[in-house]
């Protein structure tokens, strides 16, 4: 056998060879020894020499607690966090029961005087004062503009002294026929001369019947200069001022609104008008229906005016151009609060649905012209249900089709929700208006 140098390649790959010759139980002494014999010698161990320098009935060992370690690491980096469900929202819901509600109708409504008198001029003139405080109220008979009257009283005069004339002009005729027919009597003056004399009478009467029409037409002329309230009301704003020049055809000096009582204008749908005469055929019941109810006057900052209103008229026909007609609801007004032009809303209680089911309207979603709610089930998951709506009871909407008695709907909490997901019910309570407008409507 060739001898190599200490620490060579060859003496590297010849160790190895006489080392695995020896019998496996005494292969851990033989690396021992060659192992401490090379450290003396100060040479590096090969590898080879470290792997068999580990006892044998150890590998195994070793390997499988290698592989638990691994599998031990890798499990712990691939495990995600456990996942914690979130909490159920918490939804108000309300319970589909049969009830008797008030069926409350709605309609938007303009105020307006219940007599309202343009003031014009009825003679043409300059404007001298002006009698009235704007805005202010006034009684029938005060005295609200003044035109110049010297025209019209030097008309007066003139007209006068044509009548004083033409009485003159009459009487002689009067004297004359009286002559003539005496005269014709005793067989002194012909027919013909008896005839003028009658027609010259007649002619004298109808000048003076003339001249009489003349004076009072020039008295009524120089009344029109005093222009007086025609009725008790609120007065506006004057249009014309002192010094303008004015007539019957400059249009109106102001307006007199008699606003106690207050008129509501009310407009509705020929359906909602077909529907009420279908329901009413009678007319003496039908006017008793409308003397009967109670109308309630909403304001435009939402608060409820304090007195109630009663039908006063339905109109004779409907507008063609938007197929609606037009009624009246007169409501007291002592303090004048309210004025013509104002908007609100006219309410009353049409009368009493019996046994519908009806839920509030915010639980009702709309999408593409179909309705739909969210169920709560016994289990306390949401669910979508399709439904079909009927007639809207004020706050309230009456449900045709997709529910029945017992089912719970959500309310409130709406957006919080997904299909199959649970939630955390409570009971949804009504609005304290909601309620006393539903206890009113039952009375």
């Amino acid at each position: 056998m060739r001898t190599a140098l200490p620490g060579s390649s060859a003496n590297l790959n010849e160790e190895p060879q006489i080392l695995f010759q020896c019998p496996a139980q005494t292969l851990y002494g033989c690396v021992l020894n060659r192992t401490r014999a090379r450290a003396k010698k100060s040479l590096s161990i090969t590898a080879p020499e470290r792997d068999a320098a580990i006892p044998y009935n150890m590998k195994p060992f070793t390997l499988v607690l290698g592989l638990l370690i691994s599998v031990a690491v890798t499990a712990g980096c691939s495990r995600k966090p456990a996942q914690v469900a979130p909490n159920a929202p918490e939804v108000l819901v309300t319970t589909v029961q049969p009830r008797d509600v008030p069926r409350i109708l709605e309609r938007v409504a303009t105020l307006d005087g219940f007599i309202n008198a343009n003031i014009n001029a009825q003679v043409s003139g300059y404007i001298i004062s002006r009698d009235y405080k704007e805005g202010s109220v006034v009684k029938k008979g005060d005295l609200l503009f003044r035109i110049d009257s010297r025209p019209f009283d030097a008309a007066l005069a003139q007209a006068k002294a044509n009548l004083a004339k033409a009485q003159a002009t009459q009487a002689k005729a009067d004297a004359d026929e009286k002559r003539a027919i005496d005269l014709f009597n005793n067989k002194v003056t012909s027919p013909q001369e008896r005839d003028t004399a009658f027609q010259a009478a007649a002619a004298a009467r109808a000048d003076t019947q003339a001249d009489e029409a003349a004076v009072e037409q020039a008295e009524l002329n120089v009344a029109y200069t005093r222009i007086i309230a025609p009725i008790d009301g609120i007065a506006g704003i004057a249009t014309a001022q002192v010094g303008d020049l004015v007539s019957p055809t400059s249009g109106p000096l102001t307006t007199i609104s008699q606003i106690d009582p207050i008129k509501a204008i009310v407009t509705t749908g020929e359906g909602p008008f077909t529907d009420f005469i279908s329901r009413h055929p009678n007319p003496d019941e039908r006017q008793r229906y409308v003397n009967s109810l109670e109308f309630k006057l909403i304001l435009g900052n939402g608060n409820a005016y304090p007195e109630k209103g009663k039908f006063y008229a339905l109109d004779r026909s409907l507008d063609v151009r938007t197929g609606s007609i037009r009624y009246e609801v007169t409501f007291p007004n002592p303090e004048n609060g309210l004025r013509p032009g104002q908007f609100g809303k006219v309410r009353f209680v049409a009368d009493m649905k019996k046994g519908a089911l009806v839920i509030p309207q915010e639980a009702v979603s709309e999408l593409q012209g179909s309705y739909q709610v969210i169920a709560v089930g016994e289990d306390n998951k949401a669910s979508v249900q399709p439904v079909k709506m009927g007639e809207r009871l004020g706050p309230m909407w009456e449900v045709l089709e997709g529910l029945k008695p017992g089912d719970k709907v959500i309310v409130q909490g709406i957006q919080k929700v997904r299909p199959g997901s649970s939630v955390t019910v409570k009971d949804w309570t009504p609005p304290a208006e909601q309620i006393a407008s539903t206890t009113s409507g039952e009375h």
